[in-house]
């Protein structure tokens, strides 16, 4: 085998549904405030009974179950996470024992909201090396745990949810090459920090960088895979905001592609929203099997990676 490929994905959000208007009953904000500067109309909210890691295994489970395999199959668990509560047992470890697996590798990363696109390049990199068969990656977070609700200037962002994605060997590499780096002196720009942790940002900083910087590194992407942004079916990018979204897409130059646009309904899920994204585009049959599909995830630390993937 010379390569690796996406075999199944599956996403999963809690049920409660938290809208623009629940959020002008306790803030000083409005739909129309929320739409016209991030694009956001709901947003799902997990409670304090769902942990960041039943989130993970619902999405996992439904991946396996979309492939046609058993827990049993796995035997690589990476989950991309920045809001589990807990150090140890890692979010990982917690998802093999909620899905009964055997014995599998189980590793968390913490490269926030490009944290899916970081492990799903992991996984190509381990599954190449014959280090592991058959890979489970999931992107879970629960932004709800920390982000301060009377700040309105960030509780309007996020929202709760997780990504799956099955790898395995193939013959042809469909997950191509990663491109992957960092703005480590602009860290300060995305943080999660302090006791209790909190969410906090410089919003306009991040705009500028992600709206300038990052449509060049996106078409390196492209140029590594042997793709044009003109022959990209999909594109599907972190979902921060919508007038990042679409400035960006439009930048890339992807003008044939369907743009992910989850963040409307989704909001803000951190290293849960490219899986979550891609996902729904599969199920919703907006992309086919084979089609070429851009993943970039950027945000905190400054971090981004990105690969082209051919769709499962």
């Amino acid at each position: 085998m010379t390569g690796s490929r996406i075999v199944a994905l599956g996403h999963y959000q809690p049920a409660k549904v938290l809208t623009n208007a629940d959020l002008a009953a306790v803030v000083d904000t409005s739909d129309e405030w929320i739409r016209s500067r991030v694009g956001i109309e709901t947003r799902h909210v997990a409670g304090p009974d769902e942990p960041v890691d039943e989130l993970a295994a619902h999405a996992g489970a439904k991946a396996l179950a979309s492939a046609g395999l058993t827990p049993a199959d796995v035997d690589l668990v990476l989950v991309a996470t920045s809001t589990a509560i807990d150090r140890s047992p890692n979010t990982a470890a917690r998802v093999a024992a909620r899905l009964g697996m055997g014995a599998p590798a189980v590793m968390d990363l913490n490269v926030v909201c490009a944290g899916f696109t970081h492990a799903l390049a992991t996984a190509d990199h381990a599954v190449r090396a014959g280090a592991a068969a058959r890979a489970l990656v999931i992107g879970a977070d629960k932004m709800a745990d920390i982000v301060d609700w009377s700040d309105r200037s960030t509780c309007v962002l996020v929202g709760d949810g997780a990504g799956a994605a099955v790898i395995e060997a193939s013959a042809e590499p469909e997950i191509g090459a990663v491109l992957w780096g960092s703005v480590p002196e602009m860290g300060h720009a995305v943080r999660i920090e302090g006791t209790p942790p909190r969410f906090a940002q410089e919003g306009q900083s991040v705009y500028r960088w992600a709206t300038t910087q990052l449509p060049p590194i996106a078409r390196k992407v492209c140029e590594r895979a042997g793709v044009t942004p003109e022959e990209l079916a999909a594109v599907v990018l972190h979902q921060a905001n919508l007038r990042i979204i679409e400035p960006v897409a439009q930048k890339i130059g992807a003008v044939n592609a369907v743009i992910a646009r989850d963040v409307v309904e989704s909001g803000n899920t951190s290293a849960a929203s490219i899986p979550m994204a891609f996902s729904k585009l599969v199920e919703r049959g907006e992309i086919q099997s084979g089609d070429p599909v851009l993943l970039f995830g950027f945000g905190g630390n400054l971090s981004y990676a990105g690969q082209v993937v051919r769709c499962p």
